[in-house]
């Protein structure tokens, strides 16, 4: 078994670029590509790699829908705190992801995009229905400039004038 700190290399290598493969991996750190490829396979039996996704650039697209943030300040439940009340909100197949927050709100739901009004009644059918759900704030996403450490915004190059003497 590779040792930890090569471990957390190939882990930030593939997290960047989960398209490499075991034989790219093990090029860029100069080791065996058998080993990299039973690390990899280790490591997602093991749920420290728990999936891969592409991301997509969706303003490129005629896409209509929008992405949401919602976050939710809840009273948390005796003897399980927050866990019930995220594992109830996960559990809908519009919610991308779940967090625990620190600060005035307690989660951040992460939604599917979907229309307007589809996020909006969600929200009031859904979410605000919940017993332990307190308050609710909703952010639609306007404009994305990086998202997973990839830029958005297409690089114009140099704006400045040539000045000749």
């Amino acid at each position: 078994m590779i040792n930890q700190e090569v471990i957390e290399k190939i882990l930030k290598i593939i997290e960047t670029n989960s398209k490499l493969t075991a034989e790219e991996v093990a090029t860029m750190l100069d080791l065996d590509s058998s080993e990299v490829t039973s690390t990899i396979k280790h490591l997602e039996k093991e749920k420290v790699i728990c999936g891969y996704h592409t991301l997509i650039n969706w303003d490129k697209t005629d896409e209509e829908q929008v992405s949401a943030i919602i976050e939710l300040k809840v009273n948390p439940q005796r003897g399980s705190g927050f866990d019930k009340i995220a594992e109830r909100v996960y559990q809908y197949p519009e919610v991308e992801a779940v967090f625990l927050m620190s600060g005035s709100y307690d989660l951040l739901v992460e939604m599917a995009k979907a229309p307007m009004k589809e996020i909006a009644s969600f929200v009031a059918s859904r979410l605000s229905t919940i017993d332990e759900v307190q308050s609710t704030t909703t952010h639609f996403i306007l404009k994305r400039y990086k998202d997973h450490g990839t830029l958005f915004v297409e690089d114009e190059g140099d704006k400045r004038m040539v000045v000749s003497p």
